[in-house]
């Protein structure tokens, strides 16, 4: 594992890694299949469909829902869709998901002593989340995170989402950090591909969502309990 005295910046995954995944959006998107369906039961198949084991009460990790784009749930659910139709209904997805998910965000046991640990100690941070940049400067102004934030990426912010290298890219190049000088910290796979094809100096695996340590293992320099545990490691 590199030296956590090379890191320069972090950049937080949002939703499971700063934020209740499962509190936080299972309303969202119970909400946009009630807009679709026909009746409760088939708005139940499709948030089966987008991941959701109604058994555990969780969405599963890499599913859509858990690490998909609001465009990868638009073709899931409408796949007939295309043209002027499909982006009308991806807008109208994320208008939703962005009014909703800042009302109903909460943030994980620690998240703002941590991120002000962090801001404190020199570290530069950002977010790179695969929600729309609307949605999660709408989640992070709600908690009153923004100002620990100099860059905030959302799958719309680049020309592909995780786990292309794209959103770590962007935020070497806002801050001016080389990409072996950020650490990335998530909780699905898909941040932690990210880090390794933007060529990160530290990915950074959390259990606080909705993947298990046996998902993230092979992908991850080091898996930590949540993001509370980071000044242990930085410290």
């Amino acid at each position: 594992m590199r030296d956590t005295g090379e890191i320069q910046g972090v950049l937080f995954d949002k939703d499971g890694t700063l934020i209740d995944f499962n509190q936080s959006w299972f309303g969202i998107i119970m909400t946009l299949a009630s807009s679709v369906a026909a009746d409760g039961v088939a708005a139940r198949r499709l948030v089966e469909q987008g991941g959701y084991d109604w058994e555990q009460q969780k969405f599963v990790g890499g599913s859509v829902v858990a690490a998909g784009t609001i465009e990868d749930l638009v073709d899931l659910w409408h796949p007939a869709l295309g043209g002027p139709d499909r982006t009308a209904r991806i807008a109208r997805y994320d208008r939703i998901a962005t009014e909703q998910g800042s009302r109903s965000a909460i943030g994980l046991p620690g998240l703002d002593q941590t991120l002000a640990w962090l801001v404190d100690k020199g570290l530069v941070l950002g977010i790179a989340t695969n929600d729309s940049e609307a949605g999660a400067r709408a989640t992070a102004a709600a908690l009153g995170l923004t100002p620990l934030f100099h860059t905030i990426i959302g799958y719309d912010s680049v020309a592909r989402p995780k786990p292309w290298p794209d959103q770590l890219a962007l935020f070497a190049t806002q801050t001016g950090l080389s990409a072996s000088a950020i650490a990335m910290v998530g909780d699905n796979t898909h941040d932690l591909e990210m880090a390794h094809a933007a060529g990160a100096g530290l990915a950074i695996g959390v259990l606080s969502g909705n993947s298990t340590r046996a998902d993230l293992a092979p992908h991850a320099d080091v898996i930590i309990d949540s993001i509370a545990d980071l000044p242990g490691l930085f410290g």
